[in-house]
C-alpha cells in the first residue's frame, strides 16, 4: 500500500483528498505547512508528495526542492497559477508533474497512480512462468497445461493473466484491473472481473470451485499465486 504525502494549508481541500486516496485504498500523511511537511518527510517514509504551491511560511516551491534534495520519490504540484514560468520553476526545483486548480480528482488519481509507476523500481519478471498444473510463456503470449496442449486464451483473458503474472505474490486491486484491461469507465463493473476471473480459473485451476494460482481477496482483489500450498485435501 503506498503512503502519500499531502501538504495543502486549505483545510477543506486537505481533507477531500486525503478521503478519496484513502477511498482507493492509499495510506495518507496531511500536513498544512512546508515545514511540517519536510519535519514529517524527514521521520517518515512515502511513496509520493502532493504538494500545494500557495503555502504559508515555506511556499511549495522551496518544500518541493528541500524534498528532493534527499528523495527521489515522485512529487506532483498543486497550484491555481496556469503562468508557464511557475511550472517551470516547479519543475525545475524537482517536481514530477505539475496540475492546475481547478482539477478533477479522477485526473489527480490518474496522474498520481502513473507517477508511482515510474518510480517503481523494475524487476525483473521470468519470461517464463511454470507450475506443476501450467506453464504462461509471457514473450511469446503462450500459455499450455501440464501435458503441453495449449491454453486458448481471448485478448481480454490474456491481458488479466498477464498482469496478474507479472505481479506474483501482490494483490492487485479490482478498480486497477477493471480499469487497465477494460478502461477508466468500467471501474465499478465489478461483475466483468467475477466473470472473467471464473473463466480463467476454468481454464487453469484443478479445481476452479477452489482456486490455488488465482485467488480472489474478498474486497481488495486478485493475487497470483505461483507456488501455493500443498493441498492437505
Amino acid at each position: 500500500m503506498s503512503c502519500v504525502l499531502i501538504v495543502d494549508d486549505e483545510r477543506p481541500m486537505l481533507r477531500a483528498l486525503g478521503a478519496h486516496l484513502r477511498a482507493r485504498g492509499y495510506e495518507v500523511d496531511l500536513v498544512e505547512t512546508g515545514e511540517a511537511a519536510l519535519a514529517r518527510a524527514a521521520t517518515q517514509p512515502h511513496d509520493a508528495a502532493i504538494v500545494d504551491l500557495g503555502l504559508p511560511g515555506i511556499d511549495g516551491i522551496e518544500v518541493v526542492h528541500g524534498l528532493r534534495g534527499w528523495t527521489s520519490m515522485p512529487i506532483i504540484v498543486l497550484s491555481a497559477r496556469h503562468q508557464e514560468s511557475m511550472k517551470i520553476l516547479a519543475f525545475d526545483a524537482g517536481a514530477d508533474d505539475y496540475v492546475t486548480k481547478p482539477f478533477s480528482m479522477r485526473e489527480l488519481l490518474a496522474r498520481l497512480r502513473a507517477a508511482l509507476r515510474r518510480a517503481r523500481p523494475v524487476e525483473e519478471i521470468p519470461p517464463t512462468v511454470e507450475t506443476p498444473d501450467f506453464r504462461i510463456d509471457l514473450a511469446l503470449k503462450r500459455a499450455s497445461n501440464a501435458s503441453g496442449d495449449e491454453i486458448r486464451l481471448t485478448p481480454t483473458q490474456w491481458h488479466l493473466v498477464e498482469i496478474l503474472v507479472r505481479n506474483p505474490d501482490r494483490i492487485v486491486s479490482q478498480r486497477q484491473l477493471l480499469e487497465d484491461v477494460w478502461g477508466p469507465s468500467y471501474v465499478t463493473q465489478t461483475n466483468y472481473l467475477r466473470q472473467f476471473m471464473a473463466q480463467l480459473r476454468r481454464k487453469f485451476e484443478p479445481d476452479p470451485a477452489r482456486p490455488r494460482y488465482f485467488v480472489t481477496e474478498p474486497g481488495l482483489g486478485v493475487r497470483f499465486v505461483p507456488r501455493p500450498e500443498p493441498d492437505d485435501g
